[in-house]
């Protein structure tokens, strides 16, 4: 068996907290084991075109000192690739060319479920990868590297919002990310002490939304000195109506993986409550009972949707994901060094870890 002397470091997919944390933590224990470390910048895309850089980003004890690992995001850079959908029939003479050339033995990629399913893809062909897990999203393992901060996130976001929600007497949906899995959605709601948690995994039936959001919000009205109320609604991308069918905006088409994009969960939750808002005369009674009805200029309650996106993923990363990176980067190096590669580093069950496990 050939013996690793220098570590190639990919971080791919969607940013996230806790990425830093796997960059510097492989750097660092693999210093302390006699190893070397590169960065390979920007994903599958930058392993694609190794071969053409010129100069080669080493990564040292002093260089990694520099990177904050309580920031989100990535010091080595993103992209969303599928190597297999590269128009280019020597795309893997030409990776393994690029490895070749700067002595790299071995990948340490951290990433989602599309990074993985790459993994498997390059293990196939004789690259030696060890997977980090790593999305927000929490489809993949138990827990992955990100969750906890953008779940913080999820949570403060929503919380904060019912101050607007209650100065405008509003309804407030907060769209978030997650795919076909309801655990952002679901926990971060919790977190936030959310009205509505509607995710993938159970169809909507909005006569039953519209009836609880509809008895809380009149509830908040009615025992406000002030006559303020508001109902917060936190919305997984993913969920289905009562059919089982995923709601998402034809309009956005498709991501590099081929996956449908899921947008428009948010503003599709809106239109079903305020068309039975619109259909239902007991709310403009109660509207107009309350001093609230303003003939032809506001009728009912302002239902709005809030899509924060992007911000659940940035900022700082939580504890909780800074340790598990540090854990799971450092276990990545380890099993590299033992000869075992093609697999998961993250915690889980024996099947987990070997979840694109190729020995």
């Amino acid at each position: 068996m050939k013996k690793i002397r220098r570590i190639g470091i990919i971080t791919c997919g969607g940013d996230c907290g806790g990425l830093n944390a796997v960059v510097k933590s492989v750097t660092q224990t693999a210093c302390l084991l006699g190893v070397e470390t590169m960065v390979i910048p920007n994903g599958y895309a930058g392993l694609y075109n190794l071969i053409d850089i010129e100069t080669p980003a080493f990564l040292t004890p002093e260089r990694v000192d520099m990177i904050d690992a309580n920031l989100a995001g990535s010091e080595a850079g993103h992209s969303r690739v599928k190597i297999a959908k590269i128009k280019d029939p020597n795309k893997y003479e030409r990776i393994k060319a690029g490895l070749e050339k700067f002595s790299i033995d071995g990948l340490v990629i951290s990433g989602g479920d599309d990074t993985g399913s790459v993994i498997v893809d390059l293990a196939e062909k004789g690259i030696k990868c060890v997977h980090v897990p790593k999305t927000m999203d929490l489809d993949l393992q138990p827990y992955s590297v990100g969750g906890d901060s953008s779940l913080n996130r999820i949570a403060q976001f929503t919380e904060e919002l019912k101050t607007t929600g209650l100065s405008h007497n509003r309804i407030m949906i907060v769209e978030v990310f997650g795919r076909y899995v309801g655990h952002t959605a679901l926990r971060g709601g919790i977190g936030a002490e959310a009205d509505c948690i509607l995710i993938p995994e159970i169809p909507v039936d909005y006569d039953v939304v519209y009836r609880h959001m509809k008895k809380r919000y009149m509830e908040r009205v009615e025992r406000s000195y002030v006559r303020s109320g508001t109902y917060t609604i936190v919305v997984s991308e993913g969920i289905r109506d009562i059919r089982g069918e995923y709601i998402y905006d034809e309009s956005a088409g498709v991501d590099a993986f081929g996956h449908k994009k899921l947008t428009g969960a948010g503003k599709y939750v809106r239109r079903e409550l305020e068309t039975r808002m619109n259909n239902d005369p007991e709310m403009k009674e109660f509207m107009k009972k309350k001093g609230l009805f303003v003939p032809g200029v506001y009728e009912l309650p302002e239902i709005r949707e809030v899509v924060p996106s992007h911000l659940v993923r940035s900022g700082h990363s939580s504890v909780f994901d800074v340790n598990f990176g540090k854990e799971a980067g450092a276990a990545a190096v380890k099993l590299l060094l033992e000869g075992i590669h093609g697999c998961n580093s993250g915690k889980g069950t024996g099947q987990q870890n070997l979840l694109h496990a190729h020995l």
